[in-house]
Parts: C-alpha cells; structure tokens; sequence
C-alpha cells in the first residue's frame, strides 16, 4: 500500500485515515521504508517526544538536493532548536503580532477592493495566496518584484513528499532559492535593513554568528511557513463555511464567534497534514515495536478526525468550542508562526464576511486540491456573492 497515493493527496482523505486508525494506526510501508502514524494519542506522542523522534535530516550542505532545511528550526533538535528558536521569537510575540495588524487590514481592503465588485472570483488568488506573501516578503525584506517566485518556489517545496524520489523540478527550485537567498543575505551583510534576515545576522548565540546554512534554514522555513499555512487556513475556512447552510450568515451576524470557528477550521482541515521524524531509538508506538533510525510520519489530518478525541468528528461545527488540536504541532516545534496566522486568518475572514454578502461557492465549480501530502489547501476557489 502506498501512501502517497492519490488517497492521501484527494480533497476527501478523511474516510482513509479513518480506516487507516482501525485497522492499521501504526503501519510499516515496506515499499518506502518508512512509518505512520494516524491515532491523536500517537501522533502527539510523535510530535512532543524529541528525544525519541528527531526532526534531524541527513545531510548538512543546503545547495545539495532537499536540503535547504538541513539546519533550520524545523530540523533541529535541542539544544540547538532552542539556541536557534530564541533568536527569532521576539518576531513573533504576541505585540510584535498584533502591531502589524493595521497594515494587514490595508493589505487585505486593497486586495478585496480588486474584486468586490465583480461579484466572483478565485479567492485563493484574489486574497488568500497574495496576503500571507506579501506579509512574510514585508518582514523578510523581500523586494515586490520577487513575491511571485517565492510563492512558486514555495509551492513546490511543499510539493515535495519527503520519504518519495526528489524531481527535476524540486532540485531545480531548491537551487534557484539557495542561489537566490545566497545573494540576499550578501546584500543585507553590507547594507542592513529594518527586516529579519539583518536581524539575524547581527544575531549570535554563545559569541558565534549563524552559519551560512542556518541563515539560509530561517529564510526557507520563514518563506514556506510564513504563506502556505495562512492561505490554505484562508481558504479552507470559506470551504468550510460555505459547505454548511447557514454557517457564513451567523458569522456575519456574530463575528465573535469568528475565532472559535477558524480553530475548528484548523481541526476540520488542517492545512498542515503530516510531519516527518526520524527514530533516535527503538521504541514501542500502540503496540508496534519501531526500530532506530527509520523515517516516520505523523499524521495530523487523521489525528484531528480521532474519535477517540472529538465527537462527531466529521461534522464542522463552529459551536465545538476549545479542541486540542494539533494543527500547529505540539511540543517544542508547536509553529511559531501560529499567533500570525491566526491574526491574517480573522482579518481576512472579518473583511471577506463583511465585503462579499451572499457569498457562495460558484456553481458546477470543481474543487481541486494542492498536489501534496505535507499541506492541505486548494489550487482554486470559486466564489460568487452579490456585488455592489
């Protein structure tokens, strides 16, 4: 059985989970070698227990194939992760959050203003694809003219299945990027700038400056993290309203309500699916000995349908309340990026619900999803409501 089928990357993978959490939560893929993991209690365990189940990938050189990661937060573990992780966590806080609101507000009645009174569009490419790049570029320094690549460079990034054979085109991007943020971190070396990638080259940890793989780690988890997440938290919300009668009026009418509903959109459809890990050691996962050193992946889109954990847990239901779900991780690698998202998510929603009325999914459209396992989202989104 493969696992990265077009099950696992269909709009509706949620019956495969299922089954996959009855009959077989802890599988061995001989085909690929790898492991995976599909009940709540497992996955968590997965995600939290670093020094069993390391985020480490081989390799150390990132102009090599995959490796653009080889030394970012995302692959490291302590003590390095929390060297690394303190560096950047004053960028995220949740008052240099909330500051970047008002121009996320801009961003966001500027885009919408392109499309309002039109009465349809595409609003993954209207507002949930450029909002997020655009807020991440902003940070990051990135110039205007280069936001269109980073988007494609990070489609493709998350395009890759990481226990699958690398194509042309991700060795391709892989070194465009590395090529590309080479230069920019030059560029910031002789002319710093109010943005992070200046900050963390004045950065040291115990004396030392990051190493050029460190640097380049940051700028490609900030660029992927930074806007995948949020436009496909963007999109799969509307999916997500659209697709229950009544959902979208009553949080027109109590928008209070909005904060609680895109949790339950993060639980509902995760935009991130599946983690990666390495065992560090044997170990016994419900039951089933896991050897040393093999490839594991957690899978969050099954751990948030577990109905060991939630009730009724294929109904959306923006009533559910507080949910432990783990769209974000969990652990020392719970996303840092989290309160971002969840602040771009509410103002994009609050103006969409506001600016669109009657807004609907454009009938006879055929949803497709991104052709990934990692990230859940979709290519395109089409949407109706009554124009001005």
């Amino acid at each position: 059985m493969d696992f990265l089928s077009d099950r696992a990357r269909s709009l509706d993978p949620f019956p495969h989970y299922r089954r996959m959490r009855e009959t077989s939560p802890v599988f061995h893929d001989e085909q690929s070698g790898s492991w995976h993991v599909f009940r709540y209690d497992d996955v968590q365990r997965v995600l939290s227990e670093h020094a069993t189940f390391s985020s480490r990938m081989g390799g150390d050189d990132p102009s090599e194939t995959g490796q653009l990661f080889a030394a970012s937060l995302i692959t490291a573990d302590p003590p390095r992760h929390r060297q690394l992780r303190s560096l950047v966590n004053q960028a995220f806080t949740p008052k240099a959050v909330d500051a970047l609101a008002p121009r996320i507000s801009q961003l966001t009645d500027e885009l919408l203003d392109g499309i309002a009174s039109t009465g349809t569009a595409d609003l993954i490419a209207g507002l949930a694809y450029p909002l997020p790049v655009i807020v991440i570029a902003e940070l990051m320094g990135i110039p205007p003219a280069d936001r269109d690549r980073f988007k494609q460079w990070s489609d493709v990034i998350v395009s890759q299945t990481r226990t699958g054979a690398e194509n042309a085109d991700h060795h391709a991007t892989n070194v465009e990027m590395t090529g590309y943020f080479l230069d920019l971190i030059e560029q910031r070396r002789s002319r710093p700038g109010n943005d992070l990638i200046s900050s963390l080259l004045s950065a040291e940890i115990d004396g030392q400056k990051l190493s050029v793989a460190e640097l380049l780690g940051f700028c490609s988890l900030l660029l992927v993290a930074g806007n995948e997440t949020t436009t496909n938290l963007i999109g799969n919300a509307v999916l997500c309203f659209a697709e229950v009668p009544g959902t979208i009026e009553r949080l027109r009418a109590e928008q209070s309500l909005l904060p609680q509903a895109i949790e339950e959109v993060l639980r509902y459809r995760s935009p991130v699916q599946s983690m990666y890990r390495v065992t560090a050691a044997d170990t016994t996962l419900g039951g089933v000995q896991v050897p040393a050193g093999v490839p594991l992946v957690a899978w969050i889109g099954s751990a948030n349908r577990d109905e060991r954990h939630f009730p009724r847990p294929d109904q959306f239901d923006i009533d559910r309340g507080p949910s432990r779900h783990l769209a974000f991780g969990q652990g020392i690698h719970f996303c840092l990026g989290a309160p971002l998202a969840r602040l771009e998510a509410v103002i994009a929603l609050q103006a969409v619900l506001s600016r669109l009325p009657g807004l609907t999914l454009t009938a006879g459209s055929q949803l497709e999803r991104m052709d990934s396992t990692i990230v859940y989202g979709l290519t395109e989104l089409p949407v109706s409501w009554q124009a001005g």
